[in-house]
C-alpha cells in the first residue's frame, strides 16, 4: 500500500504503510529564506561547470598536459560536475518551483550516484598522492612507471571500487518498509538520511555504511598521509633549500583540494552521531558544503597554483580576444 503525504499533513506510523513519495523540504526552518539560499547554491553550480569543464578541456586538447598529474586532474574535474549535477539542480528547484516531490526509485538513484562519485573523488584524491610521491621521489622513472595504460587502469579501478560497494545499498534500502513519514528534511537524498525512516530493523544499513565508509575513504585518507610522510621524509634530504621548495610547492595544490574535500565531509557524519544537538538546518548546510565547495574551489586552486595551467588559461582567453 502506497500513501502520499503533503507537507502539512500529520504523519503516520503504521506497520502496512510504506511510503513511494517522499518530500523534500529543503533547508528546514529556512523556508522563507530559501530565494536568498538558492543565489550562492547557482552561483557555485555554474563556477563549478564552468571551470571544471575548462580543465577538462585543457586536458584533452593539450598536448603539453597531457602529463599524469593533468590525466587524474581532468577526472577529478569530470568527478566535480557529475557530484554538483547530482545535487544542486534539486536544491534549486526546491528553492525556486517547490519541487519537493521524489519517488522512492529516483531517490536512491540519486544517493547512489551521489556516494558512487564522492568515493571515486577520494580514490582519485588517493592517486593523485600516489602521482606526487613518485614525481618527487623517482623524477627520472615518473614517465614510465605511469604511462596512458596504467592511468586507465587506474581510472576504471576507481569506478569499479566505488560502483561495487555503492551498489548492494540499492537492495538495503530496497527491502525496507518507510512508514514513519516521507517528509525528508533534506535538499537531497542519501543512505542513512532516508533507512531513519524504515520501520524495519536497519543494523545491516548501518554496519554496511560503516563498512563502506572504512573500506574507502577512511583507507584512502591513510594512504594519503602514508604518500605524504614518505614525500616529506624525501623532500628534506633534498640539499637544496630551493630545490625542496619547488616539490613542495607541486604538492600544495593537492593538499589546499584534500583539506576542502575531507575537511566538511570530516564533520557531516558526526552530525548524524549528534544530530539532537544540533539545528537540523545546520545539518543540511553542512551537508550541501561538502558537495558545493569542493567542485567550485578545485579548478580555482588548480589555475592559480599550477604554472602550466594557468599559462593555458591564459593562452585561451586571449586567443579569444585577439
Amino acid at each position: 500500500m502506497s500513501l502520499i503525504l503533503f507537507p502539512g499533513m500529520t504523519t503516520l506510523n503504521h506497520t502496512d504503510v510504506s511510503y513511494t513519495v517522499f518530500y523534500l523540504l529543503g533547508i528546514p526552518g529556512l523556508e522563507d529564506q530559501h530565494v536568498w539560499i538558492s543565489i550562492p547554491f547557482f552561483v557555485s553550480y555554474v563556477i563549478a561547470l564552468l571551470g571544471n569543464s575548462l580543465l577538462i578541456f585543457l586536458t584533452l586538447t593539450k598536448s603539453s598536459l597531457h602529463e599524469p598529474m593533468y590525466l587524474f586532474l581532468g577526472m577529478l574535474a569530470g568527478a566535480d560536475i557529475v557530484l554538483s549535477t547530482c545535487t544542486v539542480p534539486q536544491a534549486l528547484a526546491i528553492f525556486w518551483f517547490h519541487a519537493q516531490e521524489i519517488s522512492l526509485d529516483r531517490c536512491i538513484t540519486q544517493l547512489f550516484f551521489i556516494h558512487c562519485t564522492y568515493i571515486s573523488e577520494s580514490g582519485i584524491l588517493l592517486v593523485m598522492a600516489f602521482d606526487r610521491y613518485i614525481a618527487i621521489c623517482y623524477p627520472l622513472r615518473y614517465t614510465t612507471i605511469l604511462t596512458h595504460v596504467l592511468i586507465g587502469k587506474i581510472g576504471l579501478t576507481i569506478f569499479l571500487r566505488s560502483y561495487c560497494t555503492v551498489f548492494p545499498m540499492i537492495f538495503l534500502l530496497k527491502r525496507l518498509t518507510f512508514c514513519r513519514t516521507n517528509i525528508l528534511q533534506h535538499t537531497g537524498c542519501e543512505h542513512m538520511g532516508l533507512a531513519k525512516y524504515a520501520c524495519d530493523d536497519i543494523r545491516i544499513n548501518i554496519w554496511y555504511g560503516f563498512f563502506v565508509l572504512m573500506s574507502t575513504v577512511i583507507l584512502d585518507v591513510i594512504l594519503i598521509c602514508v604518500s605524504y610522510m614518505l614525500i616529506l621524509r624525501a623532500v628534506f634530504r633534498i640539499p637544496s633549500q630551493q630545490a625542496r621548495h619547488k616539490a613542495l610547492n607541486t604538492c600544495g595544490s593537492h593538499v589546499c583540494v584534500i583539506i576542502l574535500f575531507y575537511g566538511p565531509g570530516f564533520f557531516s557524519p558526526l552530525t548524524h552521531r549528534f544530530g539532537h544537538l544540533i539545528s537540523p538546518h545546520i545539518n543540511v548546510l553542512l551537508a550541501n558544503v561538502c558537495i558545493l565547495i569542493p567542485p567550485m574551489l578545485n579548478p580555482i586552486i588548480y589555475g592559480i597554483k599550477t604554472k602550466q595551467i594557468r599559462d593555458q588559461i591564459t593562452y585561451v582567453l586571449l586567443s579569444k580576444t585577439i
